[in-house]
């Protein structure tokens, strides 16, 4: 974590000189999407609708920085899981997803630099990098669950005995957190003032309750008297429990391995700045 934030005050301090002169911004569109509990390993799978706004800043040929903001949503079920234990289990969640975010961006091929560089992707018109990124960003979440028609939120209602006096050991996660967003992509200049990039980029985070579910079952009736019948009934939503205590003290998530939540899609930026007006490949303009 330390050698991040010192490689993005670095890259920070560099732009300083240049950022009003070389730089862009522009729309996002994409999709969104969450690993966790509720969902082990299917990369887009449950993907919702995400927008956002970009501003890049280049520093030469080979690196930018990124600001961004995104919003997106995230959503799980265990009833479209395949596996028996998660379909037992019955949770389900949405979250939206608030993401600010600045990243160190590395071109693989020269591409906007200060010279106006270009590799030319063989007889085509378009010019081109494959990129990768990373950085730190600021997000926040607030999953809900759907009761009799109500979507209610989770965070308050302590569905694994979080602020509650029974369990007074687990406290209330926090709705606002930090992570790591890693990824890669391309980027194609379609015009002297435009660039498209598609990419995909995951964050990794330090929360493992993106879908309130975390460690293990609570005693319904300590819930039910601290928070309410809706606290109780959301905690445990199980198939086969037969009696108010059957999951007491059971898995009801895995502690052990946080959640990660994904943007992936297309931004069409607008250049920015007196060295944009002339762009050259190998001395012939554009």
């Amino acid at each position: 974590m330390k050698t991040l934030f010192s490689i993005l005050l670095f890259a920070l301090a560099s732009y300083q000189g240049t950022a009003q002169r070389m730089s862009e911004v522009g729309p996002f569109a994409g999709v969104s999407y969450y690993l966790g509990d509720l969902n082990l390993n299917k990369h887009f799978f449950l993907s919702q609708p995400a927008v956002g706004i970009v501003h890049r800043y280049i520093l030469n040929s080979h690196f930018a920085i990124k600001n961004s903001f995104l919003y997106g949503s995230v959503y799980g079920d265990d009833s479209k899981s395949n596996n028996p234990v998660q379909m037992n289990r019955n949770l389900h969640f949405r979250s939206s997803i608030f993401d600010i975010a600045t990243e160190i961006e590395f071109n693989f091929l020269p591409f906007d630099g200060p010279e106006g560089e270009r590799v030319r992707a063989g007889s085509e018109q378009y010019y081109f990098a494959p990129f990768v990124f990373i950085g730190i960003s600021l997000f926040s979440f607030n999953p809900k669950a759907n009761y009799n028609g109500i979507w209610f939120e989770l965070q308050p209602l302590g569905t694994e005995g979080q602020g509650t006096i029974a369990y007074i050991d687990k406290k209330k996660y926090s709705l606002a957190q930090i992570s790591i967003p890693i990824g890669a992509g391309i980027k194609y200049d379609i015009s002297k003032k435009v660039n498209l990039a598609f990419e995909w980029g995951i964050r990794k985070t330090f929360t493992d309750y993106i879908d309130d579910v975390s460690t293990t079952y609570a005693n319904p009736i300590a819930i039910s008297s601290e928070k309410g019948a809706v606290a109780s009934r959301l905690s445990d939503m199980s198939l086969d429990s037969d009696t108010k205590y059957a999951n007491v003290g059971r898995q009801r998530g895995n502690s052990k391995n946080n959640d990660f939540y994904a943007f992936a899609g297309a931004m069409l930026t607008f250049k920015l700045g007196s060295k944009y007006a002339k762009q050259r490949c190998h001395g012939v303009d554009k």
